[in-house]
């Protein structure tokens, strides 16, 4: 049942960026990428105020950091494809790497979802790093060729998810807040 309670600011952030995310694929579909880029970082601040204010207020719960993660796996994917729809010629070049990324990303939601039975996303360093990255490439990517840039975030973001595989395997299900392995925090119960 729906609770009072899950109505924050920083849930709303984030349910926003879910239920804004289709207004991107018309801007797309419609070549209207100045309204698209106003719209992506529009969407894409909603992340970065959802846990700020989440943090700063003592805000963050367990269905918060679930709605939290949904939005970003929606927001972020659509990303790839936003980058492919729109410059395709930056990511080209860098078809073997985006592929081995897809196939460690895909590796670790299949191995968590087995494991825990739900598909875990952490919140470490690497994977903000990638989140930044991913959105700054396609700010970018309108205004220069950002070719090399692109290679660049995919490593990152390779490297994101086999740690991620690794604090699984290591640790079994922790706390999505975990910032590295090097920092695993027990799974609250």
């Amino acid at each position: 049942m729906f609770k009072k309670e899950y109505i924050t600011i920083p849930n709303m952030l984030s349910v926003s960026r879910g239920l804004f995310l289709p207004i991107l694929f018309i801007f797309v579909y419609m070549e209207m990428n100045t309204a698209f880029l106003i719209g992506y970082v529009l969407l894409g601040l909603t992340d970065y105020f959802d846990g700020k204010i989440a943090r700063k207020y003592n805000m963050a719960t367990e269905i918060g950091a679930s709605i939290d993660t949904v939005a970003d796996v929606l927001y972020y994917l659509s990303s790839g494809y936003f980058l492919f729809a729109l410059y395709k010629s930056y990511l080209i070049p860098n078809i073997i790497p985006f592929i081995a990324l897809l196939v460690v990303a895909v590796s670790t939601f299949i191995y968590s979802g087995i494991k825990f039975k739900k598909v875990n996303l952490l919140h470490t360093y690497l994977q903000k790093i990638s989140g930044v990255s991913v959105f700054s490439i396609l700010v970018l990517s309108h205004f220069f060729d950002t070719t090399i840039f692109i290679l660049i975030v995919i490593i990152v973001y390779i490297l994101a998810f086999l740690e991620e595989l690794l604090i699984f395997i290591k640790y079994g299900e922790v706390d999505p807040n975990t910032t590295s392995i090097f920092k695993v925090l027990p799974k609250e119960n």
